[in-house]
């Protein structure tokens, strides 16, 4: 039983639990992006057990008839293990995905996983022709040149600040940097990538979403909001009702503990805006 506090971040331990909730977001206008939780397996039993998982949950999507994505973390279907482990399973998830219409966003962890996992996305949002989205993060120095890199491939970027404690000859480290990285790295997103990239603004950051909405004028670009669960559901909420597209990022399963207490340390500051929608 997953209690009430952490249950503001988790949809359940279940993926029914966590397709009802993604109906009940569809009735708000807000689609939902499922994570089955679970992260650094190095062993490929677990790695395999989780990939089958992902199937099921696709399936179920599928069936559902919910608006929502699936999405998975490169250490969960074995990177740790290998690269290849790691690209057939995800191969196996992308390609019963791309029979169903169901996009597949495979999620970035620390720096030593950015190559492998860019590598299989290029690879595979080509050939799945754009079923398949990646997230960079802003607080990593090389973040500027993966831009340039993947701004012609046909999938979709998720941009967000970082939320990994990288070395500091790697990261920028100060807020405020990160902060000037970001906005410059969306810029270049709506100005430079082309039409058949898509472009996830991951921030709960306000100032950040108003620059996203102006970028989006200015250049005239479709883009997506993406939030977490439990995290500012109410800026969500109003997104969704002036028209713009969001995605509510829905995590589930029986490892929930070490997911909350991970974001719990990671971002101080969503857990703020997460308590105060709790208390009132």
């Amino acid at each position: 039983m997953i209690p009430p506090i952490a249950n503001n971040f988790v949809a359940g331990e279940s993926a029914e639990e966590a397709i009802d909730h993604a109906r009940s977001l569809n009735r708000k206008n807000i689609k939902a992006i499922v994570n089955l939780l679970g992260e650094h397996y190095h062993e490929p039993e677990p790695a395999a057990e989780d990939r089958d998982q992902y199937l099921d949950l696709v399936r179920a999507v599928d069936a559902s008839g919910a608006e929502a994505v699936v999405s998975v973390k490169p250490s969960q279907i074995g990177i740790d293990v290998g690269e290849e482990t790691f690209r057939e399973n995800l191969r196996d998830i992308v390609s019963i995905a791309d029979t169903r219409d169901v996009f597949v966003w495979v999620d970035m962890e620390d720096h030593e996983t950015t190559d492998v996992t860019l590598d299989a996305y290029e690879d595979f949002a080509r050939e799945y022709e754009g079923g398949v989205g990646v997230c960079l993060q802003s607080n990593l120095k090389r973040t500027s040149e993966d831009l340039e890199r993947v701004k012609d491939v046909p999938g979709k970027i998720r941009l967000v600040k970082g939320a990994y404690d990288e070395p500091k000859d790697i990261s920028y480290k100060k807020k405020s940097r990160v902060n000037e990285r970001y906005r410059a790295d969306l810029e270049y997103m709506f100005s430079e990538f082309e039409e058949q990239a898509g472009i996830g603004v991951g921030s709960h950051d306000q100032k950040m979403i108003d620059f996203a909405i102006e970028l989006g004028e200015e250049y005239d670009r479709d883009y997506e909001f993406q939030m977490l669960m439990g995290v500012r559901d109410d800026e969500q909420e109003r997104l969704a009702r002036e028209g713009y597209e969001v995605y509510q990022y829905v995590p589930y399963g029986g490892k929930w503990f070490q997911y909350f207490y991970r974001r719990a340390r990671e971002r101080k500051e969503n857990m703020l805006f997460a308590l105060r929608a709790v208390l009132g």
